[in-house]
C-alpha cells in the first residue's frame, strides 16, 4: 500500500465514532450481507487493542438477537434476515408464541413441530416464515438462553432413572434423574429439580434434584411451589441478614434527636386480625372549621440506607408477596415486623403528615415532618366496625378514649369518599373473598371479605396522605416515583359499550373518555342483575396502574397527581418516595434524590415483580379452591355465567369466587351454537339459551387438582 493510500486510510479510522454496538451495526448494514468476525474487524477500522472489545460487543449483540450466527460462522443482522428475537411462550397443547423484544411488533405464531428443542421461557431466534390474515408463523432458529433451569414438579421413582413431571403445563417435558441424583425424594413428592443439560431436540432434559419440598397435599408446599414456579426471592442473603440482625431492637435516644415528639398523640393502627406489620398510624382532630388528620408511616429509610444489602434485597423483591398461610416479605422480619411495626406502646421512628381540610374535605394545606410516635391502641377493622356501627358496649367501654376520635375519623372518611365520587374516582363493587383455615393450615371456607367503614376510614387516610405527598413533590418540581394510570383504550370501551348493550344497558361509547363516565355506568348497573358482570368486565378494560417518573395522572381516582407513600415496609417505591420526601422536606432549593432515569428503570423493575407477585398470590388462590372443592363432587350450588365460548360457558359460584366450566358434551338436550355478537349459546331444536350474566345451578361433576380444572353440570330443569 502506499504512502498516500495509508495516509487516507489513517485518516479516515481517525474520523470513525468510538467503538461500540452501533458502529459495528452500522458498519455490517452498509456492507449488506453476513460478515465472518475477521471481517467486521477488518471492516470496522479496528487497533489492534480493540479487537477483543469488538468481539465481546458481537457476542453481546448475539446474546441480544440483533446479530445471529449463521451456518458457516458468519453474523448477520436479525431485522435484515427476517428473524425476530424474542421470549418462548408456549401453550398446554404444544404449540408457542414468540414474544418480540420490548413489545416491539406482533407475536409469531410457532407450530410445535417448529419448535426444535426451544421450550416454554427460553431467549429465541425465531425465522418469519409466513405472513396471512391469521397472523405472522415462523420457525425456531436458535436458543439464545434458556429461560428456566430449576423447575418444581413431582418425583417418579425409576429403576434407574427416575423422572420429574413439571408443575407448569408449559414444560412439555420430564427431567430425566439418575437415581444417584434424587437426593432421596420418595415417590409422589414434589422437588425442585435443576437443569443440567438440554440434549437434542426430541429428548428429555437430564438434571438433579436439589430440594425436596415434600407432600403435595400439605398446604405449606403447595406455597412452596408457587414460590419457586414465579421465581420469587425468599431467602435473604447473609449480608442483608447479619444487617438486619444488627440494628437496635428499640428506638435508640440517638434517633430521636430533631424529631417532632408525637408520642403523647393518640394514634391508633386499623388493620385485619391476621396483619402483622403495621406501617400506617392515624389520628383525626375535629376543629371549628374543618378537620386536621394526622398520618404516620414507618420510617423504614432511616434503618435501610440506599444500596446497602437490605436496600439490594430489597429492590430485588420489590414487594411483598400474601398468601393465606404465610408472607414472603420484602424486609427482614427484624424490620418489618419489629422496628419498623408500629407497635402498640412501642417507641417508634416515622415519617408524618399533617393535612389541615375544611369540612367539605377540601384540604387547606399540609406539612411533612420526621417524628417519633407511640401508637396507642392496635385496633382491627372488626372491632371498629363494632364500635362504630353495631354499637358494641363492651368494645366502647374498653376504648372510651379512642371513641370520639374513631367517630370523627368516620366523619372525615365520609366526607373524603364523597369528594372523590364527585370528581369521577371510580368505585369498583366487586366483592373480594377471605380464605378461613382451620387448625392444620387446610382451607375451610371462603367467606365474601367484609368492606365496612373501617376499612373506608384507612383507604380515604392513605389516599389523602399519598397525594398530599405527590402534589408536594410535584409543586416543587422534584424528581419522583409517580403511580400512574393511564386510561382505558378506545377499543376497549367500544367493546365493553357493544357487552354492555346486550345485556340490557342503555349505554352509549363516550366522546371523551373519563373516570366519571365509568362511574355513571356503574352507577346505573347497581342493583341490577347484571351488576357483578358489569362491574368485572368494565375492571378488564382498564389497564394497569404502573410506576413511573412520568406524572400522567391516575385515570382510576380521577387524581392528577399520586403516588404511593403509606407501605415502605412492603412496597420499595414508597421507600423510594420516603428518601426523596425526607431530603426535601424543609422550605429550600430542592434536591433531587434519584434521576429520572434512575426512577424510570425502579419504576419499571417495580411494576414486573408487583405484577409477578400478583400471579402468584392468583395461582395460591386457584390452587387452595381446586383442592376445596375436589371433596364436593355432586353437590349444588347457584352462580354467574362470567363467560361464554365455543365448547361451553364458565360460571362463578354465588359467593364463594371458585369458577367452573360447563361444557356443551355435558348438555346433551340439544347442538348448542355460539352467538358470539350476543356472548351466548342458543339451542338448534329448543332454542334454549345460555348467556353472559345469567344465574344458572350447577352441578360439580369433576376436579382435577393437578391441572386446576374444575367442571359443572347444568342441574336438570334449569
Amino acid at each position: 500500500m502506499s504512502r498516500k493510500l495509508k495516509a487516507k486510510s489513517s485518516r479516515k479510522s481517525e474520523k470513525l465514532p468510538p467503538l461500540s454496538p452501533e458502529r459495528i451495526l452500522t458498519v455490517m448494514r452498509n456492507v449488506g450481507r453476513p460478515l465472518y468476525l475477521r471481517e467486521i474487524i477488518h471492516l470496522s477500522h479496528l487497533r489492534p487493542e480493540e479487537r477483543n472489545k469488538a468481539r465481546a460487543i458481537v457476542t453481546g449483540l448475539v446474546r441480544e438477537g440483533k446479530l445471529v450466527l449463521l451456518k458457516g460462522d458468519r453474523y448477520g443482522i436479525s431485522d435484515l434476515m427476517k428473524l425476530v428475537t424474542g421470549r418462548l411462550s408456549v401453550h398446554p397443547d404444544g404449540f408457542g408464541f414468540v414474544q418480540p423484544e420490548a413489545g416491539k411488533g406482533d407475536d409469531v405464531f410457532i407450530p410445535a413441530r417448529a419448535l426444535k428443542g426451544a421450550v416454554h421461557g427460553d431467549h429465541v431466534v425465531a425465522r418469519v416464515e409466513k405472513t396471512s390474515g391469521k397472523g405472522i408463523e415462523g420457525s425456531i432458529l436458535r436458543v439464545l438462553e434458556r429461560g428456566v433451569d430449576r423447575v418444581v414438579g413431582t418425583f417418579q421413582k425409576g429403576r434407574s432413572v427416575s423422572t420429574v413431571l413439571p408443575e407448569d403445563n408449559k414444560l412439555l417435558y420430564e427431567i430425566m434423574v439418575p437415581n444417584k441424583y434424587t437426593a432421596k425424594a420418595r415417590n409422589g413428592q414434589v422437588v425442585l429439580a435443576k437443569i443440567e443439560n438440554f440434549p437434542s431436540e426430541g429428548r428429555n432434559p437430564e438434571g438433579r434434584v436439589v430440594e425436596v419440598l415434600g407432600n403435595p397435599d400439605d398446604m405449606g408446599v403447595q406455597t412452596k411451589i408457587v414460590i419457586h414456579k414465579h421465581g420469587l426471592p425468599h431467602i435473604f442473603p447473609p449480608d442483608a441478614m447479619a444487617q438486619a440482625e444488627a440494628l437496635p431492637r428499640a428506638v435508640v435516644p440517638d434517633d430521636i434527636q430533631g424529631r417532632k415528639d408525637l408520642r403523647d398523640l393518640p394514634l391508633v393502627t386499623i388493620d385485619g386480625e391476621q396483619a402483622r406489620d403495621f406501617d400506617d398510624a392515624v389520628f383525626v382532630k375535629k376543629t371549628r372549621t374543618g378537620f386536621v388528620l394526622t398520618v404516620a408511616i414507618a420510617d423504614v429509610s432511616h434503618y435501610v440506607p440506599d444500596n446497602s444489602p437490605v436496600d439490594q434485597t430489597g429492590i430485588e423483591r420489590g414487594t411483598s408477596v400474601y398468601f393465606p398461610n404465610a408472607v414472603v416479605p420484602m424486609l427482614p422480619e427484624t424490620l418489618s415486623n419489629h422496628l419498623c411495626s408500629l407497635i402498640p406502646e412501642e417507641d417508634r421512628l416515622a415519617i408524618a403528615v399533617n393535612i389541615c381540610f375544611d369540612r367539605e374535605a377540601n384540604v387547606r394545606r399540609a406539612n411533612f415532618f420526621k417524628a417519633v410516635i407511640r401508637s396507642h391502641c392496635r385496633f382491627t377493622y372488626k372491632e371498629v366496625r363494632c364500635i362504630l356501627v353495631n354499637k358494641d358496649k363492651d368494645l366502647i367501654a374498653k376504648n372510651r378514649k379512642h371513641i370520639e376520635h374513631l367517630k370523627w375519623m368516620a366523619e372525615l372518611a365520609e366526607a373524603l369518599s364523597e369528594r372523590r365520587r364527585q370528581r369521577g374516582s371510580i368505585d369498583f363493587d366487586l366483592p373480594e373473598p377471605e380464605m378461613i383455615l382451620g387448625i392444620r393450615g387446610n382451607l375451610e371456607e371462603i367467606v365474601r371479605r367484609e368492606r365496612s367503614i373501617a376499612h373506608r376510614i384507612i383507604e380515604e387516610f392513605m389516599i389523602a396522605a399519598n397525594e398530599a405527598v405527590a402534589l408536594f413533590l410535584t409543586k416543587k418540581d422534584i424528581p419522583a416515583m409517580y403511580r400512574v394510570h393511564e386510561s382505558p383504550a378506545r377499543d376497549k370501551v367500544n367493546e365493553f359499550v357493544g357487552f354492555a348493550r346486550i345485556l340490557g344497558m342503555n349505554i352509549k361509547a363516550p366522546e371523551e373518555i373519563s373516570p366519571k363516565w365509568c362511574q355513571k355506568v356503574l352507577k346505573e348497573a347497581s342493583g341490577k342483575p347484571h351488576e357483578y358482570i358489569i362491574n368485572t368486565v368494565l375492571l378488564r378494560t382498564m389497564k394497569q396502574a404502573v410506576y413511573s417518573s412520568q406524572n400522567i395522572g391516575h385515570f382510576g381516582l380521577a387524581s392528577p397527581t399520586y403516588l404511593h407513600f403509606t407501605s415502605p415496609i412492603r412496597r420499595y417505591p414508597d421507600l423510594i418516595v420516603h428518601r426523596i420526601l425526607k431530603a426535601n422536606m424543609k422550605l429550600t432549593r430542592k434536591r433531587p434524590v434519584y434521576t429520572g432515569e434512575q426512577l424510570e428503570t425502579l419504576g419499571q423493575h417495580c411494576s414486573v415483580r408487583e405484577r409477578g407477585a400478583m400471579e402468584a398470590e392468583r395461582e395460591m388462590f386457584d390452587r387452595l379452591k381446586v383442592r376445596f372443592m375436589a371433596d364436593k363432587i355432586g353437590e349444588v350450588f347457584e352462580g354467574i355465567i362470567s363467560g361464554v365460548i365455543s365448547f361451553g360457558f364458565f360460571v362463578e359460584l354465588k359467593d364463594m369466587f371458585i369458577s367452573g366450566a360447563v361444557r356443551l358434551v355435558d348438555i346433551v338436550d340439544d347442538y348448542y351454537v355460539l352467538d358470539q355478537d350476543r356472548q351466548r349459546l342458543v339451542g338448534r331444536r329448543t332454542h334454549r339459551i345460555f348467556h353472559l350474566g345469567q344465574m344458572v345451578r350447577v352441578r360439580v361433576k369433576a376436579v382435577n387438582v393437578a391441572r386446576m380444572h374444575i367442571n359443572f353440570e347444568v342441574v336438570a330443569g334449569e
